[in-house]
């Protein structure tokens, strides 16, 4: 009995940290500090090293910074964008 024990408790850790990485993967942090800004606060997007992704720095970081940022925009709610729109319908 205590093996089948043992084994649940790493079956639920293991499905745990799996969840947790793939919560991770998907969200933007910031570059200096590493903590996810909050939905509604602001983040500047700087020069990267690579050209192809910026850096995102959040609010607080943004004063230890001496260069202007390229873009200052809002952090959106995950489900911006995926939402259904009312429109008027044609005549």
């Amino acid at each position: 009995m205590p093996d089948i024990q043992r084994d649940i408790e790493e079956l639920e850790r293991s499905l745990l940290m799996r969840g947790l990485g793939a919560l991770t993967a998907d969200r933007t942090s910031c570059s200096d500090c590493g903590r996810t800004p909050l939905t509604g606060e602001q983040v500047h997007l700087y020069e990267g090293r690579s050209a192809a992704e910026p850096e995102v720095v959040c609010e607080l970081c943004r004063q230890l910074r001496r260069e202007r940022p390229l873009l200052t925009e809002a952090v959106r709610h995950c489900e911006y964008g995926q939402t259904v729109r009312l429109t008027a319908r044609a005549a």
